[in-house]
């Protein structure tokens, strides 16, 4: 305000100064004589609209420069006052006080800016931005150290660590991810690449986050092998346990009726002939279950590769329902279908989607049909929908007695079955049919309110 009024009350004293030796001027050219004072106030004019012009001007220059330093981010000039209390005083103090706001702005900005680089350097997690030509504008120390580079200007330069990676930093979308082995430095190293695509200033770039897992996988591995002998040392040892009582006691029987000295086959009574054939029974029985057991556990292992198709969902569902409606109806089980839109379509092997489809529904339908005593209306809803314009998922929801905790943590692993008549390898199955496909399958249940099986499909 100081700068504006000095300014003000200069501009006015001078063009008043200006007015008045105009006055002057023509009155003197309305007389013949003073022909000296004319020129003299002349030139005064002259000077005095030399002076205004140089005194806007310098205004302007200093203007300008000031406005050409925020523009270059230049804040390192200063504008030095003399304290006279001129205008030109409180225009350089007024320049100084935005120059010192712009230096705070700076400072915060490049702290904020350092903080978060320091950050992102020390997390655990490896990440690397680019745009889309793959120049790199960051790429941490752990995403150095993962991938074994130092110096790294573009996402190409990594072809000399793994192509494959390349093609995949590039590729994958939003919310894609994919798994990778690498060798650095002799040692295989298993990565977890996830993606995410970022607009900032009309520039579209690309964050990546990279994870080694090698430790989880080889954990979860070893947890696997460790419930798969556990399942298949129970299932064996349940066959070849009484398999090899009964053939022992067979065998003791016969050697006694053998070495008897008196031994006449047709002294053996039909008594003991009827317990022989018992135990033959039970052995072929037995050998059998192992043998289906065995076909089971290899099925697990040969899924095909799907034959992708597009399906439309309802296509899907509705002829499992007709397929399943006998059991439905025996076990007075409302179905209700909501698929939205009419016309949702994924892109799946349609054979072994439906295997998937009936699996659910099965179990479903026999934890309802097996429970006597559920008195609320039986009910199994099916809904198919789209998620963040992402992915399909189809929810499967039955309101029976649910899965308690303990078993939940186990329903995927092969063989497991809380169904006296299961065979245990259904969720199972599914779950691989669904890894095959990109997909996923999960479950949540509360005991005595139901059970929901998701179905995600990516679209």
């Amino acid at each position: 305000m100081a700068y504006s009024n000095n300014f003000k009350v200069n501009l006015i004293v001078r063009v008043l100064l200006i007015f008045c030796t105009c006055i002057l001027l023509v009155d003197l050219f309305y007389t013949d004589s003073y022909t000296l004072t004319k020129v003299l106030v002349s030139c005064l004019l002259a000077y005095e609209i030399y002076v205004l012009i140089k005194y806007l001007d310098k205004t302007n220059k200093e203007l300008a420069g000031f406005l050409n330093s925020i523009k270059y981010d230049d804040f390192t000039h200063t504008y030095t006052t003399k304290k006279t209390g001129t205008s030109m005083d409180g225009l350089y103090e007024q320049f100084n006080n935005v120059i010192k706001k712009f230096r705070e702005i700076r400072a915060e900005k490049e702290a904020q800016h350092n903080y978060l680089r320091t950050i992102v350097q020390h997390v655990g997690i490896g990440i690397i931005t680019f745009d889309k030509s793959g120049e790199i504008q960051i790429i941490n120390s752990t995403a150095k150290s993962l991938l074994g580079v130092d110096l790294i200007k573009n996402v190409k330069q990594l072809k000399s660590v793994s192509e494959e990676l390349v093609n995949s930093l590039m590729e994958l979308k939003t919310g894609g991810r994919d798994l990778m082995k690498i060798e650095k430095k002799g040692e295989e190293v298993q990565l977890a690449i996830y993606a995410i695509e970022l607009m900032r200033r009309d520039e579209e770039f690309k964050l990546i986050s990279i994870q080694n897992i090698k430790s989880e996988l080889e954990e979860k591995e070893m947890d696997a092998w460790q419930n798969l002998i556990r399942v298949l040392t129970h299932e064996i040892m349940n066959s070849v346990t009484p398999i090899s009582s009964l053939a022992a006691t067979i065998e003791t029987e016969l050697e006694s009726q053998i070495n008897a000295e008196d031994f006449k086959i047709e002294n053996i009574s039909k008594e003991d002939l009827t317990d022989f054939h018992m135990a033959l029974h039970t052995i072929h029985k037995r050998s059998d279950g192992l043998i289906k057991f065995v076909s089971d556990f290899r099925n697990l292992t040969r899924i095909p590769i799907p034959q992708l198709e597009d399906v439309l969902i309802c296509d899907l569902v509705r002829p499992i329902l007709n397929l399943l409606r006998f059991d439905l109806e025996q076990n007075d089980i409302n179905v209700n279908l909501d698929i939205n839109p009419d016309q949702l379509m994924i892109r799946v092997d349609k054979e072994q989607v439906e295997q998937v489809l009936i699996n659910l529904l099965k179990n479903a339908i026999q934890a309802m049909g097996e429970n006597e005593e559920l008195e609320k209306t039986k009910e199994i809803s099916i809904c198919a929908a789209v998620e963040n314009d992402e992915r399909v998922t189809v929810k499967i929801k039955d309101n029976g007695t649910g899965i308690d905790e303990e078993a939940l943590k186990k329903v995927f692993i092969p063989f497991f079955t809380t169904k006296k008549s299961g065979s245990g390898i259904g969720l199972s199955l599914s779950k691989q049919i669904m890894r095959k496909h990109n997909g996923n399958i999960s479950v949540h249940s509360i005991v005595n309110e139901g059970t929901e099986f998701t179905l995600t499909f990516p679209r």
